[in-house]
């Protein structure tokens, strides 16, 4: 047999003497192309036509050109590596190989060279005889599906066929192991009992011949037929007689009785080959399997936690069974979780769900080792959907069942009673290898959270403020923990969750995702926690409906769990984590064991504020009272006061009228005699001393006149300012010669107010009067109008502030009576400020004074707007 040099060297003088762009030597093998020898194609262009060889209709296209002997083309369409032309085909006889080429275009002459080098290559590569039997040390038996593709093949070489499959039985299955031309067949499983064709060959042990029109013509399983597809024949491979398997193949025309002769003959020769091929592989499969035991005492039982049990578990039995539909069920020690471990594309996947409904519940009651044949058949529903055989084993310790391991295949009948043993045995060690485990794992998690919960309770308790217990022990759990993000929400003023805490690396960015967004989600986690109370855990929120993303964060993992005072929920704790599987059980029992010491701490600063509100609103209460009393009180004193003033009045206008005439004759007389006295008379001035006293007396009256009568009302909308500046205007000079400096301060956007002109400034100048006398060295006095609002209303202030000799606390409660006065012995009639207060009271205001002896007083003249 010429090597792959040689071949290589006629490939390069084949494309010369051609023309073409590139060759290749490719051979079909278990299914699939392989590049055997190429020219002029680098390793990338290589793999791009591999890929191409890949798709089924190109393999199609391949089979036929080897099945019918004669070359054939087609265009090459898009591609990157294989330039642009069209695809030519020139088959091997005799063999699966053929010559691949690649050309703009190939004429009679270049196809006369390619035609000529596969002649060549037909009797170089041709097998002197292929042996029936298999040959021991080339490890061809050890090879299942390369062995049965050598049987198929000296079929098809033998009779040439468009399509053709041979399938090996297990039980009351046929399984399909090689196919030739026929995609869909391949790893196809077929119920001998659901197929009246393989009923007929199963009894009768003869092969059966189908041509297009008869009645099972269109019952035929896998044969990919063309329309002008017309003769479909299956050959039993029998050994005794036991059927072993059948060989199916298909064609246009007609199979003849001498080719039907050769396919009987090779079909009775070659089923000793098959049934050892296939007891060889059995034997190799089980001792792989047996090696499981000591495989598992070296590398599972070295493993340092449940997930790399579980990971080193998965790589032998997918190793041993050859099947990644596997999964391991593990309860948790409260019986509320189920970790859910599953391969998925070589990786694994842990999940954390409720153990209420799961299918996998009745199997861990049960607590017994269930083997499946064929699931369609038996009506059962494996874990995965392309499970035909399923093998369940719980993991049992001390009598119970702490959880389920499950192994399926796609084919049926792939697990055996010997398999069965085999994981029973396993099984049972796993068990006290993961109940070991988890008891130290459960171990460790509960010290960290006795050193968390003792120091949240170091750091919380006296506290009473539940935003700082909150935050507080949101940044403990991140750091004792070291989780990503850490969040604690408690009910509000308004009832509502809200975010009291937050800590972890990730809280800042979760915080500017969330912003404002309400983190309590009805139908989310969150939601489902504030309403039921129950705590979730999950380790792949994508396999949940619950968890719903914020946008700018989406977690892989979470727990939430319920604050709850009994049946009553004051608030949650969530962890996230963007990593899978970022939380174990213990984990979740941490958080419910802190939610507990949290209850207690949110409860008694709830307490405790209630307990402020109450003493809040008792002081409030206290203090109304005490506003209210006071009001009482002034408005009494007010009433008294304008009592006396009406009494005062009334006794005033009768004593002013009583002397009014005899003063008024005192002083006519008086003058009369004046007139007639000369200035040189001793009599003069004791009778000038008699008119001014009379005088003096008269203007008292007037005064108490004035008291008990203000006049007629004159109301008008006027400034306040204005009225100021009118006063001032005319005491200036009163002023300046006092030695008092003056200060000014109206305010410009002064409201106007509903007063009598005359009487606020009688007002002013009283009050100017006081100020001055109360300075009889002289001082500061400061005139200031602003608005203000006390009690609800608004309104306008006038003030009229002095620096000079105060007044004591006894005087002010009399201030303003009738006849009460400060000054003594100088002349003041104790009339002014009882006038002002009766202006002011008139006019729907207050006067209010402010003293303290040696540094002035303020009065205050409030009038509402």
């Amino acid at each position: 047999m010429q090597t792959d040099t040689g071949i290589e060297t006629q490939l390069k003088e084949a494309v010369q003497l051609s023309g073409a762009n590139w060759a290749v030597l490719a051979e079909r093998v278990g299914g699939v192309w392989l590049v055997r020898v190429s020219h002029r194609l680098n390793k990338a262009a290589q793999k791009e036509l591999t890929g191409i060889m890949t798709i089924n209709s190109t393999d199609a296209w391949l089979c036929g050109a080897l099945t019918g002997g004669h070359p054939r083309s087609a265009e090459m369409g898009k591609n990157r590596g294989l330039g642009h032309g069209r695809f030519y085909a020139f088959p091997i006889s005799n063999s699966s190989k053929l010559i691949l080429v690649g050309a703009e275009e190939q004429t009679a002459e270049a196809q006369r060279v390619w035609r000529l080098m596969t002649s060549l290559l037909s009797g170089q590569l041709a097998p002197k005889g292929q042996a029936l039997l298999p040959d021991l040390q080339s490890g061809l038996a050890f090879n299942l599906p390369l062995a049965l593709e050598k049987v198929l093949t000296n079929f098809v070489q033998t009779v040439t066929c468009q399509g053709a499959w041979l399938a090996i039985r297990r039980g009351d299955t046929l399984d399909v192991q090689a196919e030739w031309n026929a995609p869909k067949a391949r790893r196809a499983s077929l119920l001998i009992d659901d197929n009246p064709v393989f009923r007929r060959v199963n009894r009768s042990l003869s092969d059966l011949l189908f041509t297009r029109g008869q009645p099972n013509f269109d019952q035929l399983p896998f044969t990919n037929l063309k329309p002008n597809s017309g003769a479909w024949i299956c050959l039993p491979l029998v050994v005794g007689q036991r059927l072993i398997g059948v060989v199916a193949m298909w064609r246009q025309k007609e199979f003849t009785t001498s080719e039907r002769g050769q396919l009987r003959e090779l079909a009775m020769g070659i089923p000793q080959t098959v049934d050892i091929v296939v007891t060889f592989s059995e034997m190799s499969s089980h001792l792989r399997r047996l090696g499981l035991l000591n495989d598992f005492v070296l590398t599972v039982s070295s493993a340092q936690n449940l997930d790399q049990i579980a990971r080193r578990m998965f790589g032998l039995l997918t190793r041993a069974f050859s099947t990644e539909l596997i999964a391991l069920f593990l309860r948790s020690s409260d019986g509320r979780i189920l970790r859910d471990y599953r391969l998925s594309e070589g990786k694994l996947n842990v999940t954390s769900v409720s153990v209420t409904e799961h299918p996998i519940q009745p199997f861990l009651k049960e607590g017994r080792v269930r083997r499946v044949s064929d699931s369609s058949r038996e009506g059962y529903i494996g874990i995965h959907k392309t499970a035909r055989s399923e093998l369940i084993v719980p993991l049992r310790y001390r009598g119970q069942a702490m959880g389920v391991l499950v192994i399926e295949n796609a084919q049926a009948e792939a697990f055996s009673q010997y398999d069965e043993h085999l994981m029973v045995v396993i099984a049972s060690h796993l068990a006290g290898l993961i109940e070991y485990t988890r008891l130290r794992e459960e171990a460790e998690g509960r010290a960290r959270s006795l050193g968390l919960i003792h120091e949240v309770v170091q750091q919380v308790i006296g506290l009473n403020d539940k935003r700082e217990v909150a935050s507080i022990t949101a940044e403990l759990v991140a750091q004792y923990f070291r989780y990503e993000l850490a969040a604690i929400l408690l009910l509000d003023a308004h009832n509502e969750f809200s975010i009291q805490g937050i800590g972890g690396t990730q809280a800042k960015t979760f915080t500017e995702s969330l912003n404002g967004e309400d983190f309590v989600v009805l139908e989310g986690v969150t939601g489902h926690v504030s309403r039921k109370g129950e705590s979730v855990l999950l380790n792949d929120t994508s396999q949940s409906k619950l968890y719903k993303p914020i946008t700018g964060w989406e977690a892989r993992s979470e727990i939430c769990v319920a604050v709850k005072d009994g049946e009553q929920i004051l608030g949650i704790i969530d962890v996230e984590s963007r990593e899978l599987n970022a939380f174990s059980h213990n984990d979740l029992i941490a958080m419910e064991a802190l939610a507990g010491i949290l209850a207690s701490v949110v409860t008694s600063a709830n307490q405790y504020q209630r307990l402020q509100e109450t003493v809040h609103q008792l002081q409030m209460t206290e203090m109304e009272l005490k506003e209210r009393m006071e009001a009482q009180r002034a408005a009494e004193n007010r009433l008294l006061q304008a009592a006396k003033l009406a009494a005062v009045g009334e006794m005033a206008a009768g004593v002013a009228h009583e002397l009014n005439n005899p003063l008024t004759t005192v002083t006519g007389f008086s003058e009369l005699m004046l007139e007639d006295l000369s200035e040189d008379s001793p009599h003069r001035q004791e009778l000038l001393m008699v008119l001014n006293e009379a005088r003096r007396a008269s203007s008292v009256v007037r005064r108490l006149l004035d008291f008990s009568r203000q006049g007629e009302r004159i109301r008008a909308s006027a400034d306040l300012n204005e009225v100021v500046n009118d006063v001032i205007a005319l005491t200036r000079h009163l002023i300046q010669t006092n030695n008092v400096a003056l200060i000014l301060e109206l305010d410009e956007s002064l409201p106007w107010v509903s007063i009598d002109l005359n009487q606020m400034k009688q007002v002013l100048l009283n009050l100017i009067h006081n100020a001055l006398q109360a300075m009889p060295r002289g001082g500061e006095m400061q005139v200031r109008t602003f608005p203000s609002r006390r009690e609800n209303r608004d309104w306008v202030v006038m003030s009229v502030r002095d620096t000079g000799t105060g007044i004591t606390p006894e005087a002010q409660a009399k201030i303003f009576e009738p006849f009460f006065t400060t000054k003594g012995n100088s002349g003041g009639t104790g009339l002014g400020l009882s006038v002002t207060y009766g202006i002011v009271a008139d006019h729907g205001g207050t006067i209010e004074v402010l003293s303290q002896s040696g540094r002035g007083s303020v009065f205050e003249v409030w009038l509402p707007l």
